[in-house]
């Protein structure tokens, strides 16, 4: 082999392996409380327990906006890469969360709803406390004006004024969280991590980035306008299957198709392209949400049709499709994909 052709073989080699997108990881949690629903809450014991994890496994845990930024500009993350996050702002975060928090020396992100703050709600946490946590390093970002279902239409309401008024309340959100604490970072969780297509363009369309509730890990592939995230409380909170969450990478989708993630087409379904590098179809498995496994139809040797092998209850639902690494042994590529299905 020529030196020429062997440079070429090295330079391909490498250029393949910088297309696999290191698994940068966001948590999200909502209680850390031993008294609320236990379906969107961990103990103060569980949740010191999984810092505790992130700690002894030398995770490296940064601030939402930094991990962000980086993927965005085509960085790469290393390998164990983590992001903490909470949505709604309730008062425990600050009573029991923050305190565990910043005995690790952990940066978080909290996601609020300004105007449930300005009417005094009593479960959600004051701007003069989110103003202290903000000074010791927690980064506040926007959860919309109320928690409502943003992709829903009020009664007689058109397309342009569903997308004025929910424009208006994502930039009213904005302005409040600017005015109150100073910081301007431009996400937004979706409340109930629901989201459809027109929502996704008009978060993109006013620069926006979207994050949903749905697993899976990110890297410089993924769709800012809808971010995944590892819910890590209740059921989820479980740190032997956490820890196989928490080493998950992000597939590279090179096309993502189906009609909406809210449709009332059912059984849904969806086709992926991906760039097959690092794992083996034969090893690519979907699951649904309490289905069981899903229907693949390979229809070129990168592209698969996903379907539910029956039609999934109203409401949401989820596709979880995960392929064992080739190169990263014991790490697992992780895609959600998230339904709302309407009658």
């Amino acid at each position: 082999m020529t030196f020429k052709k062997m440079f070429h073989v090295i330079f391909a080699v490498l250029l393949g392996l910088s297309m696999r997108a290191h698994g940068a990881v966001i948590l999200q949690y909502h209680h850390v409380s031993e008294t609320l629903p236990a379906v969107t809450s961990v103990s103060s014991e569980t949740f010191i327990k999984h810092m505790q994890y992130l700690k002894y496994h030398h995770f490296t845990v940064v601030p939402l906006n930094e991990l962000i930024s980086s993927l965005q500009s085509g960085k790469e993350l290393t390998d164990k890469t983590v992001a903490i996050t909470f949505d709604d702002g309730y008062k425990n975060n600050y009573e029991q969360a923050a305190p565990i928090l910043e005995k690790f020396g952990y940066p978080y992100t909290i996601f609020v709803n300004p105007k449930l703050i300005d009417e005094g709600k009593s479960y959600v946490m004051t701007w003069q406390q989110l103003k202290a946590l903000s000074k010791k390093g927690a980064l506040i970002s926007n959860h919309t004006q109320t928690h409502n279902y943003m992709h829903l239409k009020q009664q007689g309401e058109t397309d342009a004024q569903w997308q004025a008024r929910t424009k208006n309340d994502i930039l009213a959100a904005q302005k409040r969280i600017k005015e109150e604490i100073g910081h301007d970072y431009k996400y937004v969780a979706y409340p109930y991590g629901e989201f459809n297509n027109s929502l996704q363009a008009l978060v993109k369309s006013i620069g926006f980035v979207g994050i949903g509730q749905h697993s899976g890990a990110v890297g410089i592939h993924s769709d800012f306008t809808r971010l995944p995230r590892f819910p890590a409380s209740g059921f989820y909170s479980k740190l032997d299957t956490l820890s196989t969450k928490l080493a998950s990478q992000a597939f590279t989708i090179k096309a993502l198709n189906y009609s909406d993630s809210v449709t009332n087409e059912n059984p849904p379904s969806l086709s992926i392209q991906f760039d097959m590098q690092d794992f083996h179809k034969s090893q690519f498995a979907c699951y649904v949400s309490g289905i069981g496994q899903a229907d693949l139809n390979w229809t070129s040797k990168d592209t698969v049709q996903i379907i539910s092998p029956a039609k999934l209850k109203s409401g949401r639902s989820r596709f979880n499709c995960t392929a064992p690494s080739i190169e990263k042994k014991g790490s697992y590529y992780w895609f959600s994909q998230p339904w709302v299905i309407t009658p």
